[in-house]
């Protein structure tokens, strides 16, 4: 165990904005509401899944909606801290341990400020490795996992209770509540012993993305360039580098959709590149030619400084490094690649590995 206070936190919220692959909700509006959380009640207790027993019980906290929404309507320090109450009044059960849904975007933050406010420690370890856009794309769907018993609490103070039948039925349902709500909620999801994290979920998430956060601060202090220090931590790709020329971009169903398209720039000058995002980036085509896709990431860092920029916040003018990083092993199995490879969004494409797809 170790404890997360205000410089940690920054570090996990700048690598989450890498490891949201484009989506998840800004981080940086996750700190603050974090951040104010532990200035208030102390920093809060990070812990190894090997330290959780196995009958203790654990369950995701996280945001649900559009992120484009949190640039003009921003969470509740309430909203976090009571919707775990509303779970354990819910089901009647105890929850000892919180835990990101995905170490990507906004929601590799979340758990923090419900975790500052309920005294729980914080599991180092997500749901993703990244983040995805529906509630069913998480590890534990992939080994029987149920999102529900759930719970959501809005700003209105509104609170919903649902048990479904699968995972899939979890995400419509939600998803219709959530538009209701405003475009954004918080919900309390996927509850599960000690034992069945230990096998289901993404190990070190948390540590990961304060990783790559400290490897961006530490290169620009340096004068370094940062899009190689997260190429290398992760074994990734440089995919593009070039001028964003146009976007589009809308609130639809509860997603923010749309595409990034790009003009190349050095040794990309005269190819052109166009990123796929529904909430979070999905496909990455050059020239015509898709060379990165869904499940693993795909992410924009503004080249000089190496700021990942959110598919909510990306527009013209941005000169961006397009970077693809390998997905966890978990999405890279059978039942991983049908849940969340390219064809579940939509796409007539197999997957094939970032890094022999983009050679």
């Amino acid at each position: 165990m170790r404890l997360i206070d205000e410089t940690a936190l920054a570090d996990i919220a700048l690598g989450s904005t890498v490891l949201g692959s484009g989506g998840g909700g800004d981080p940086y509006v996750g700190m603050l509401l974090a951040r104010e959380a532990i200035r208030r009640h102390g920093p809060v207790p990070l812990v190894d899944v090997d330290e959780v027993p196995d009958d203790a019980n654990i369950v995701f906290i996280a945001g649900l909606g559009a992120p484009g929404v949190l640039v003009e309507k921003l969470p509740r320090e309430n909203e976090y801290a009571g919707v775990l109450g509303e779970l354990e009044r819910f089901t009647g059960k105890t929850y000892s341990y919180v835990c990101p849904a995905e170490a990507g975007g906004f929601n590799g933050i979340t758990p923090f400020a419900t975790a500052a406010v309920t005294g729980v420690p914080v599991i180092d370890a997500d749901g993703m490795g990244r983040a995805f856009p529906e509630l069913q794309l998480v590890t534990p769907t992939l080994y029987g996992g149920r999102s529900t018993p759930l719970a959501m609490l809005d700003e209105h103070g509104n609170a919903m209770y649902l048990t479904s039948e699968t995972n899939v039925w979890s995400e419509s349902y939600v998803r219709a509540a959530v538009v209701a709500s405003g475009a954004h909620a918080a919900v309390a999801v996927y509850p599960m012993t000690g034992a069945e994290a230990k096998q289901r979920l993404v190990r070190n998430a948390i540590t990961l993305a304060e990783d790559l956060g400290r490897a961006i601060r530490e290169a620009r202090a340096a004068h370094t360039s940062p899009v190689e220090a997260v190429l290398a931590k992760q074994r990734g790709v440089l995919l593009f580098t070039g001028k964003v020329e146009e976007v589009e971009r809308r609130n639809e169903g509860g997603w923010t959709v749309g595409k990034a398209h790009m003009s190349g720039l050095d040794d990309d000058r005269g190819h052109r590149m166009t990123v796929h995002f529904q909430n979070e980036h999905l496909a990455a085509e050059r020239d015509g030619r898709v060379i990165a896709t869904t499940p693993d990431l795909i992410m924009t860092m503004e080249i000089d400084s190496g700021e990942p920029i959110p598919a909510e916040e990306i527009r013209y003018g941005y000169r961006v490094a397009v970077v693809g990083l390998p997905c966890d092993p978990h999405w890279r199995t059978e039942a991983g690649i049908r849940i969340a490879g390219p064809r579940h969004f939509g796409y007539d494409l197999d997957y094939r590995p970032v890094e022999e797809m983009s050679r």
